[in-house]
């Protein structure tokens, strides 16, 4: 069937995640930082993710927002900055505000254009979300945000993606849905939804049961594959 949906995850997709870190290290008096600004900022995203699996194993759900304090706190006490408190604030503070990857507005405005329904879905709760999508002046191209907030789960399980059909009343052919993330990727493509890898690190392919049937650099081709 015709795409008539396309889905995005937020984080590392839509979202520069090593933004807050990169630019926290840009600022004045902050040496300490800028040494290890791109450690950290990869070990904040290990771990914040890792966090999100365990507790879907243990069934301990927490908001995003809470994985991703744990995630830096364990990222900064593993580069030694666990006692700057203003440090920890100013990241926080910064995530909130996340770059969009500079295609983003582009590709959202012409699958609008084309007629698409375009939304987010995401781990992330609903404020951090519209922080983002605020910052970036995404509001205008997206028809809805969605959350797992709604139903206390984290990706990969099959009701966060269950949300989307629910939602738009689309059949799972109907979709496409784009990630930056190969394991999550992977799951929509075995859930059934079409999909594409949006593989800007240029990683390996995750050897799950299904995989992605497009494995782009960045998210420009999203609208031809749309059509």
């Amino acid at each position: 069937m015709a795409i008539t949906t396309c889905i995005f995850d937020a984080y590392g997709t839509l979202f520069d995640v090593g933004a807050a870190a990169r630019g926290a290290a840009s600022e004045p008096g902050r040496e300490a930082l800028a040494e290890h600004w791109q450690a950290l900022a990869a070990d904040w995203r290990q771990k914040q993710l890792q966090y999100t699996w365990l507790r879907q194993i243990t069934g301990e759900y927490v908001s995003f927002w809470q994985v991703t304090q744990d995630g830096l706190d364990w990222a900064l006490e593993r580069r030694g900055l666990q006692g700057d408190a203003e440090l920890r604030e100013r990241l926080l503070q910064l995530y909130w505000e996340l770059d969009a990857y500079e295609e983003v507005p582009e590709v959202l405005a012409r699958l609008k254009a084309a007629g698409k329904t375009t939304a987010i879905l995401s781990n992330g709760n609903p404020e951090m979300l519209q922080g983002s999508v605020e910052a970036a002046g995404l509001g205008e191209y997206l028809d809805d945000v969605l959350s797992v907030d709604s139903v206390g789960v984290y990706k990969p399980h099959h009701s966060v993606y269950d949300m989307v059909e629910e939602r738009f009343v689309c059949a799972r052919d109907e979709v496409l849905f784009v990630s930056s993330n190969g394991w999550d990727v992977g799951s929509a493509a075995g859930y059934g939804f079409d999909t594409a890898w949006a593989n800007r690190g240029g990683e390996p392919v995750d050897r799950l049961p299904a995989r992605p049937r497009h494995v782009l650099d960045d998210l420009r081709p999203i609208p031809e594959l749309a059509d």
